[in-house]
C-alpha cells in the first residue's frame, strides 16, 4: 500500500472523527444535488403549487433546485375554474401550466369530479330544480373535454375522480349529488370522458387514508371493479397526508402491494407528514394549545419520512411518482386544517425554505 493511500486513508478516518455527521449533513445542505437528483434514477419527485408560490422568487428557486413536476394546488378543481355555466377562469391554471412548459417540468393535473369545491349551478337547472342525470352527464363531459382539451399534451396524469370512497366502514361510496343524480357509473363516464379528451393522458383514481386497511379494502374493490368493466385507468394517486403516528410500515407495504397487485400504477400525489394526530372535524386553535416543533416530533417524523420512502425505492416498479403536497413549511394547507391557526411542520423544507434535517433521512440511501 502507497504512503498516498495509506494518507487518504487516515485522513477520511481524522474527517470523520472531528465531524462527524456534521460534515455528511453539510455536504448535502451545500450540494448541488436536489431531491429529483437523488431519485432520478426512481421517480420524479414533484410538488403542488399555486400562483403566489410561483410570484416568490425564492419559492421558484427552491423548485427549480428540488422538484421536477407540478401540480396545481386548486387552480384546476371545478369550482375555481368552472364557477359559472358558461365562465371558465383560465388566468391561474394557465400560468401554472405555462410555468412548467417553459421550464420543462411535468404537470399533474387536479382534479375533474370531486364532492367538494364544485359550484352549485351544476347539479341545478335555470329554476333551481336538480337536474335530470342526462344532463348532469352532459355538463360533466362538456367540463371535462373542455379542461383536459385545453392542456392536452401538456399534462400527462389526471386526478379523474377524487375521494369517493366513504370513510364510514359500513358504506361504500361516499355520498354525494353525483352519485345520487347519475349514480355508480359516474366515475366510470368520468374516465371515459377523460380518456376521450386525451387518449396519451394517465388517468388516476385519488384519495386519502389509502392505507387503512377497511378504506383500503374498499378501494382495491373499486379498482378491481373498474379494471374489469374495462374502464380507462392507469393508476392509483394515494394522497399521503399521513402523520408522525401513521401509517405503520406494515400497513404502507400491504398497501403498495395490493394496489400494485392490479398492474396499476401508484403515485403518491400530496404527501406531507403532520406532527399531530389526524383529526376529521375541522375546529378552533384551543387556548393554551402549542405549535410550536419538538424535539421529539422531529425526530419521529425523520423515521416515517425514511421508512416511507425506503418502501418507495423498495417498489420502484410500481411507483412511478411521488409529489409534496406544497413547498415548505412557510405555508401549508394544515395550517388551515383541521386545526385552523395552529402551526404544522409537515415538509422537508422550513419556514426559511431552508432544509430540515429530516431532508437528510429521504436522500441518505
Amino acid at each position: 500500500m502507497t504512503a498516498k493511500i495509506h494518507y487518504a486513508i487516515f485522513f477520511c478516518i481524522f474527517f470523520a472523527l472531528v465531524y462527524g455527521c456534521k460534515a455528511q449533513s453539510t455536504s448535502i445542505q451545500d450540494g448541488k444535488k436536489g431531491l429529483k437528483d437523488y431519485y432520478r434514477k426512481y421517480f420524479p419527485i414533484g410538488v403542488a403549487v399555486n400562483p403566489q408560490t410561483l410570484s416568490d422568487p425564492d419559492e421558484r428557486a427552491l423548485i427549480f433546485k428540488e422538484f421536477n413536476s407540478i401540480t396545481p394546488e386548486n387552480a384546476m378543481k371545478m369550482g375555481p375554474i368552472h364557477p359559472k355555466e358558461q365562465t371558465y377562469n383560465w388566468r391561474d391554471a394557465d400560468s401554472i401550466v405555462n410555468f412548467a412548459v417553459r421550464n420543462k417540468l411535468r404537470v399533474r393535473g387536479h382534479t375533474l369530479l370531486w364532492h367538494e369545491q364544485t359550484p352549485d349551478w351544476i347539479f341545478k337547472d335555470k329554476e333551481g330544480r336538480e337536474v335530470s342525470r342526462e344532463v348532469l352527464l352532459q355538463r360533466l363531459k362538456e367540463h371535462i373535454y373542455t379542461v383536459v382539451g385545453r392542456y392536452k399534451g401538456k399534462i400527462y396524469a389526471w386526478d379523474v375522480v377524487n375521494e369517493v370512497i366513504d370513510d364510514n366502514p359500513n358504506n361504500f361510496l361516499r355520498k354525494s349529488k353525483w352519485l345520487d343524480i347519475i349514480g355508480e357509473d359516474f366515475i366510470a363516464k368520468a374516465f371515459q370522458y377523460a380518456h376521450e379528451a386525451d387518449p396519451n393522458a394517465l388517468l388516476f383514481y385519488n384519495d386519502y387514508n389509502t392505507e387503512r386497511p377497511s378504506k383500503r379494502d374498499k378501494i382495491f374493490k373499486l379498482l378491481k371493479q373498474l379494471l374489469e368493466a374495462k374502464v380507462p385507468i392507469n393508476g392509483i394517486g394515494l394522497q399521503s397526508h399521513w402523520s408522525i403516528f401513521e401509517p405503520s410500515e406494515k400497513d404502507l407495504r400491504a398497501s403498495i402491494e395490493a394496489y400494485a397487485s392490479l398492474g396499476l400504477q401508484l403515485h403518491f400525489t400530496e404527501v406531507d407528514m403532520s406532527v399531530y394526530p389526524w383529526e376529521k372535524d375541522k375546529r378552533k386553535k384551543r387556548d393554551g394549545e402549542t405549535d410550536a416543533l419538538s424535539a421529539e416530533q422531529e425526530s419521529k417524523q425523520a423515521m416515517q419520512y425514511a421508512m416511507a420512502f425506503r418502501l418507495f425505492r423498495e417498489y420502484r416498479k410500481s411507483i412511478t411518482s411521488v409529489t409534496f403536497w406544497n413547498v415548505s413549511d412557510r405555508y401549508t394547507w394544515l395550517d388551515l386544517y383541521p386545526v385552523e391557526g395552529r402551526k404544522n411542520y409537515p415538509l422537508l423544507f422550513d419556514k426559511d425554505l431552508k432544509r430540515k434535517k429530516v431532508y437528510n433521512e429521504v436522500v441518505n440511501f
